[in-house]
């Protein structure tokens, strides 16, 4: 028998680490060759871990969670022959090991009994008096009884000010309790702060359920950040950090654009994807960078590079069961409305499932976030670093316009709410940027004369 290593491989791209996210064996398990044993996650995306022969695990390295760099042994299997180690088939220093099961402790470890002093007779239990036993079946006048007087809940008459000392009320104020449902238990009925305790635990005799029947939820959950959600946290962070963000909000007529999409897709044909609204914007954004290429860029902040691109790689931000992942349309401005709806479509799909490659998950250079579908009429998106804009789309409503005749129609508005990074951006280019994207969705025939 033999000990096989499993180092984390080199998955290109310039990676040095990744982040052990999902343990799909344990210590003691068979695995056959090509078994997923794991998978981590890199900056572009999430990569299975096969075990490259058959053979039992016996040793894990990482902990999930755990960023671990390339080359970082994580697995070692045993296998039938010599293996790839020259180690024998032992856990190695610092390896897992399974929780053993605990011991009963044994009778003679349980400390013994104090024996009694001799001289001292042994007592005898008296039976209680007969007036004790019914005193102890009864409620408390302050407890049981004083709820059953009062259906409503309410501890004290409408006009009746509980009294309580400045202390108590200031600790009722703190912790958002109303007096008038606390039952007091000193002369008078003045309330303590044990009275507020009690109350605020709800389960003390004398204490007035509240009247909703509400119930307060004290449960606290610990989820640790693991994975794209960590993944995302420090990208969103990273990006507030590090850019100025500047937003610009238009509003835009999609009346016209609309009609012209419901058209196409009763003409499309049947190998051909339905339009949603994305292609068309995709379209023009295509063409209004071809004037403001400074929006089609991203910026090397470490070393002062603004790289503008020629080609529209554009990113659509596509909310997932695991978190937020921007799958990239590469070179929109090469593909026709039908070819950027199937990609728009199929990339999303293999977003959602998980099947995305890292290639497809990289090197936008201008991103789409889409929230229109759920409402809100305006937004602040976070720019995908290290691209330096990002045009958001909002609800489209049907909504009472003046035409150029002084009449009243019914009209197709919607917001686009855009972020810039100002250090490279300036206000009147993302101003002009976004109106030139107005013009052509506002007159879509437009955006087909090259």
């Amino acid at each position: 028998m033999g000990v096989h290593v499993i180092k984390l491989p080199d998955v290109g791209e310039g990676v040095a680490e990744a982040e052990f996210v999902e343990l799909h064996v344990k210590n003691g398990d068979e695995v056959q060759a090509d078994q997923t044993l794991a998978d981590v996650m890199t900056d572009k995306a999430t990569v299975e871990i096969p075990a490259p022969v058959a053979g039992k695990v016996i040793w894990i390295g990482p902990e999930i969670g755990e960023t671990i760099a390339v080359g970082t042994e994580i697995f070692r299997l045993e296998v039938a022959g010599a293996g790839n180690s020259k180690e024998p088939v032992e856990a190695p220093a610092g390896a897992k090991a399974e929780p053993q099961e605990m011991e009963e402790p044994k009778a003679a470890k349980e400390p013994a009994p104090k024996a009694e002093k001799a001289s001292e007779p042994e007592r005898e239990e008296k039976p209680a008096p007969e007036s004790a036993k019914q005193a102890a079946a009864s409620p408390a006048k302050s407890g049981a009884s004083v709820n059953a007087q009062r259906p409503n809940g309410a501890v004290r008459k409408p006009n009746e000010k509980p009294l309580a000392s400045p202390a108590v009320r200031k600790s009722a104020q703190d912790q958002g309790i109303d007096l008038r449902f606390v039952h007091g238990t000193s002369p008078a009925g003045r309330i303590t702060h044990d009275d507020l305790d009690a109350y605020a635990a709800g389960n003390a005799p004398g204490i007035e359920a509240r009247s909703s029947g509400y119930q307060p939820n004290t449960s606290i959950e610990e989820i640790k950040v693991i994975g794209l959600r960590r993944k995302i946290a420090q990208k969103m962070q990273e990006a507030k950090r590090r850019i100025p963000h500047a937003s610009y909000i238009d509003e835009i007529d999609m009346t016209a654009l609309e009609e012209l999409r419901q058209h196409m897709n009763a003409a499309r044909k049947s190998d051909q994807p339905k339009l949603t609204l994305l292609p068309f914007l995709m379209r023009a954004i295509v063409m209004s960078v071809r004037d403001f290429p400074q929006v089609n860029a991203r910026y090397d902040d470490e070393n002062d590079i603004v790289q503008r691109y020629g080609a529209a790689h554009i990113g659509i931000a596509t909310q997932t069961d695991t978190g937020l992942i921007v799958p990239v349309v590469r070179h929109a401005e090469a593909n026709d409305l039908w070819t950027n709806a199937n990609e728009i479509r199929r990339l999303s799909d293999a977003a959602r499932d998980g099947t995305a490659r890292r290639e497809e998950l990289s090197g936008s250079t201008i991103t789409i976030t889409s929230l229109g579908a759920i409402g809100g009429i305006a937004s602040t998106p976070v720019i995908n670093a290290p691209e330096v804009a990002i045009i958001g789309v909002n609800k489209m409503v049907t909504r009472p316009m003046y035409n150029a005749q002084g009449q009243i129609e019914p009209r197709k508005l919607m917001n686009l709410s855009s972020s810039f990074d100002h250090r490279v951006v300036d206000g009147w280019d993302m101003a002009q940027f976004i109106q030139t994207i107005k013009a052509y969705l506002e007159f879509p025939a437009t955006m087909f004369m090259d």
